[in-house]
């Protein structure tokens, strides 16, 4: 699949810029909101975009072989239990959903288990990855079905009427796949990157280092989508397609924790000019996703301490956004109000 995002005017930023100077009060005193607001803009065109925003949150099931290997504190069958769990409204990301106004979808993109419930959308590439410390996760072409899942569904999104989309994860195992897809894209190390994930002992965080370090050494990657293929997973290369499907449509993506992370790394490796369509919702206390972060020049919207994943941290943030849209919109002009402007104006 090739890709190609439309292009951005500057101009848009530049009339957000002038908008919030035009507001009572001292020019930047709102610091990261300003931006924020004036990022949206940018993004979309839309100076003055209909408020509330219209949410979603997509979350992305799929399992791994790799846990055969002993890395992760949960079994396999969590990963079933979860959809259903998310399907009946009772899991994290539903109640910050409720909150923050966003609907909340669940896909089944490779769960080894099956979910009969007609409200998940299934899309399923592979039931659960293969262990890819004997044999790649997936082949290509199911990496790259994968990848299309959220292509074509934040698209769908987009055309729905959604203003801003997060994407979530859910699958036992998973951070161990996203260390090593992480590892193998940037060139760090397990040593640097894999963290405890679900809340594993010593003696399995020691497992998990080695697991992705000889994961590393077993391959070699070709590009992106290789990478995905030999030691990511379903729901990883269906969260870079969401991504790189809702900057083609100039709706703007939310990146979540450590899975939602790597997926964004994936898409970024394959789509260099999508950092200008997404924002950065929070940085994960999982080890590593801080250290990618910073490499990557992204700027977390909240930092709550938070490692849940599934769209929580990036959901929280989507008030933030919505926030500074209210303030670009709602307050008023200097001019409006009847309020004298300070000397900072005179210039």
């Amino acid at each position: 699949m090739e890709f190609r995002l439309p292009p951005l005017d500057r101009a848009d930023y530049e009339r957000a810029q002038r908008r919030l100077d035009s507001l009572t009060k001292p020019r930047g005193s709102l610091g990261y909101l300003e931006e924020l607001a004036k990022q949206y803009v940018y993004i979309t065109g839309e100076l003055f975009p209909k408020l509330p925003l219209k949410k979603a949150v997509y979350v992305f099931a799929g399992d791994h072989g790799v846990v055969e290997e002993g890395v992760s504190a949960y079994p396999q069958e969590v990963t079933q239990q979860m959809i259903l769990n998310f399907l009946a409204g009772g899991a994290g990301i539903n109640a910050i959903a409720r909150q923050a106004g966003a609907d909340v979808f669940v896909v089944d993109v490779g769960a080894a288990g099956e979910v009969e419930d007609p409200r998940l959308i299934k899309r399923k590439v592979v039931a659960g990855t293969k262990n890819f410390l004997k044999e790649p996760a997936m082949t290509r072409q199911e990496a790259q079905e994968a990848l299309a899942v959220g292509y074509h569904l934040s698209q769908e999104a987009a055309e729905k009427g959604y203003q801003l989309l997060i994407p979530g994860d859910m699958g036992i195992g998973n951070t161990t796949a996203s260390a090593a897809v992480i590892c193998a894209l940037l060139g760090e190390s397990p040593e640097e990157i894999v963290g405890r994930g679900t809340g594993i002992d010593d003696a399995a965080l020691k497992r998990k280092k080695e697991v992705v370090a000889q994961a590393l050494k077993r391959y070699s990657f070709s590009d992106p989508l290789d990478v995905l293929a030999k030691v990511g997973g379903a729901e990883i290369a269906a969260i870079a397609g969401f991504f790189i499907g809702g900057a083609t449509k100039r709706v703007p993506v939310i990146i979540d924790g450590f899975i939602s992370l790597a997926g964004y790394v994936a898409a970024q490796a394959l789509v260099p000019e999508l950092k200008e369509f997404v924002f950065c919702g929070h940085c994960s206390t999982e080890k590593g996703a801080a250290l990618v972060i910073k490499r990557l020049g992204l700027r977390p919207i909240v930092d709550l301490e938070l490692r849940l994943g599934e769209g929580t941290g990036a959901c929280l943030a989507s008030i933030v956004v919505e926030t500074a849209l209210r303030v670009l919109t709602e307050m008023a002009t200097f001019e409006d109000a009847g309020v004298t402007k300070g000397r900072e104006f005179e210039s």
